[in-house]
């Protein structure tokens, strides 16, 4: 990388770097980023990755007051009662955005299940084991970090279980 192109590191760089974690940066221009339905998808495919081993981040919030982070391909959306019992929990609901930030230290949009505020349950959808690497937010809008998911579940302490919403 040239000077001009070099990235600050995020906290989930600095988290999976001393975690030993390999990872690869992956920039895109945010400008004029539209945080509309389907970002995810259109980030992908600027990227030139595929889109089901691009992932979101999703933060829900279970009956008790706890945060279970869920983590599915970027086309998918999250079954909530699949999540919740992944996670065992009775339910989840999805944050409030305007708790997003006070929660993780990420804003919309720049999510990644890596290094927020604390580390919480996270459940990654068992599709992630088809890749040998998917991409996650770099916690910060305009960037992605290519990794194992194996790796990444390991270090998060993280499962895997089917949480993406059924079609049809």
């Amino acid at each position: 990388m040239s000077k001009k192109e070099r990235v600050q590191k995020t906290n989930a760089m600095r988290e999976l770097e001393r975690g030993g974690v390999a990872f690869e940066v992956r920039t895109y221009d945010v400008e004029h980023e539209d945080l509309s339905s389907g970002v995810g998808v259109r980030i992908s495919s600027i990227l030139g990755e595929d889109p089901n081993a691009a992932f979101k981040t999703l933060v829900t919030k279970t009956a008790t007051g706890g945060y279970v982070v869920c983590c599915i391909p970027v086309a998918a959306e999250l079954d909530l009662k699949k999540a919740a019992r992944a996670a065992g929990e009775k339910s989840l609901i999805m944050l409030p955005l305007r708790e997003l930030e006070a929660v993780t230290g990420y804003v919309r949009g720049g999510c990644s299940p890596v290094g927020m505020k604390r580390l919480f349950p996270t459940v990654i959808d068992e599709t992630a084991q088809l890749f040998d690497e998917i991409s996650i937010s770099g916690g910060r809008r305009g960037i992605s970090l290519d990794l194992n998911p194996e790796a990444l579940a390991q270090f998060l302490g993280a499962i895997f279980a089917d949480i993406e919403r059924d079609e049809g």
